[in-house]
């Protein structure tokens, strides 16, 4: 009879268990993630950060080929980190493009469908790179492609949900080129800020650009204190040198101060309305401001060190990348062609130290454009109205299948979902998390909004883009 009452109580917790989808400890416990983790062939666990709860945070390196054609050729540690949720949620891939951040931060997909996140950094970019490097057959689209699948299939046995893949700028165009190369790792892809210049020497776009974005007065404002910084150029390359001297600053790369300068003059009307808002207009200098009002508005806008072989030398993989295989724009300036010295040498070859001297494949591109499309299936493309990257985007074909593109009015190169119209934000989000395999938002066990998780916006972040 006591035997009998034993077995009818544990029937009776078995059956509460399943109704309440309480699970007893010993059923629910798996392997603690660091030990999934360090059980995996090629990753090593970095370091754990202390990150808020429930999330975990790991710094992690994995071995890849140097080259994928050759496996046995040699090897490097590449580096990714991993916020962690559970394994019962999706996973969220995060290419970045360029360097990988050392912080925990949550992308704007993982955040809408409550996942996990690897956020990638690139080939080549320090530590990440082979040893010595090569770099016309070691960094390429389908390298950096396969870098990604491998480490996506080796983590899948752990993450074993629906997977979705982002990035913002070069990491937005390196997801889309993950999904050409292998278009069965994620379920999704949502890609911002992306551009994709199919045709290198053709860049009309951009110049359309510069004569419709904000308003007339803001455009001709720029332009002013353009001409005008290049007016007062040796006033302003003087000081240029004296402060490159005076913090260590060298410019071997650009060839001198005064070319530096000139290519910082160029681009701060592009990197205006890359990084500001239309509001920002009011604090344009006029033509008649001061030099140190002009001196201080170009390093707010552009950086002084930007252009120095120190604030050159980490962007490097990106710019032979750009020489390579992506294509970078260049503009006519028509109002700046008489007080240029280097008119027509602001391309990006001249970022690349001489040693190093890429050959354009002008059919990579073409290849990537013909994907999308003919047969892209579940993409996302976000772009802001103010942003030049825009100008040249990737484009939706009639071969392509359940994917969405939206431009996010008067946004910058921070442009994103909830910068949408509230219908096309309902529609993006519906989208994505039907790809993720989620529900509504209201089933999420975790916060939507965690600050120190999600006030980390990288596509404005000029320490992890350019």
């Amino acid at each position: 009879m006591l035997r009998m009452r034993h077995a009818l109580l544990s029937i009776a917790v078995g059956l509460a268990g399943a109704v309440t989808g309480v699970t007893s400890p010993a059923a629910a416990a798996e392997p603690d993630i660091l030990e999934q983790l360090r059980a995996v062939p090629g990753l090593t666990v970095l370091e754990e950060q202390p990150v808020v709860a429930p999330y975990r945070f790991f710094i992690l390196g994995f071995t890849q080929p140097n080259d994928h054609r050759h496996p046995r050729a040699g090897t490097f540690q590449q580096r990714f980190t991993l916020l962690h949720r559970g394994t019962d949620r999706p996973t969220v891939l995060h290419t970045t493009g360029y360097n990988v951040p050392e912080f925990a931060f949550r992308s704007e997909p993982t955040r809408l469908v409550d996942g996990n996140q690897i956020s990638v950094e690139q080939r080549f970019f320090t530590p990440s790179r082979p040893a010595p490097p090569d770099w016309d057959d070691e960094l390429t689209i389908w390298q950096a492609a396969t870098d990604h699948h491998r480490i996506v299939a080796a983590l899948k046995p752990i993450y074993a949900q629906k997977w979705l893949s982002t990035g913002a700028s070069k990491g937005g165009m390196t997801s889309v080129y993950h999904r050409r190369f292998y278009p069965g790792d994620v379920d999704g892809t949502v890609a911002y800020v992306a551009p994709q210049d199919v045709v290198n020497s053709e860049d009309s776009a951009y110049d359309r650009f510069f004569t419709r974005v904000g308003t007339a007065e803001c455009r001709a404002a720029l332009d002013a204190v353009q001409v005008e910084a290049l007016r007062r150029r040796s006033e302003l390359v003087a000081r240029y040198q004296a402060w490159a001297a005076a913090n260590g600053r060298t410019f071997t790369i650009t060839g001198s101060a005064d070319r530096a300068f000139e290519f910082m003059v160029n681009g701060t009307t592009w990197a205006f309305w890359q990084y500001s808002l239309a509001a920002d207009c009011v604090d344009v200098p006029p033509a008649t401001a001061s030099s140190d009002a002009i001196w201080e508005w170009l390093d707010l806008i552009y950086g002084l060190d930007s252009n120095t072989d120190q604030g050159i030398e980490p962007f490097i993989p990106y710019y032979f990348q750009a020489s390579f295989q992506l294509g970078y724009p260049e503009i006519t300036l028509p109002h700046l062609a008489r007080l240029q010295r280097y008119r027509g040498q602001d391309r990006a070859q001249s970022y690349i130290p001489r040693s190093i001297v890429p050959r354009f494949q002008p059919f990579a591109m073409d290849d990537i454009d013909l994907w999308v499309r003919l047969a892209g299936r579940q993409l996302l493309f976000v772009y802001g109205q103010n942003d030049p990257w825009g100008a040249e985007p990737f484009r939706l074909g009639r071969g392509t299948r359940d994917s969405l593109s939206y431009v996010a009015a008067g946004a910058n190169h921070g442009a994103n979902i909830a910068l949408l119209t509230p219908a096309e934000s309902a529609t993006a989000t519906a989208a994505l998390r039907r790809w993720a395999g989620v529900a509504a938002v209201t089933s999420f066990a975790g916060p939507s909004y965690v600050p120190s998780l999600d006030d980390h916006d990288l596509a404005l972040d000029r320490r992890f883009t350019r």
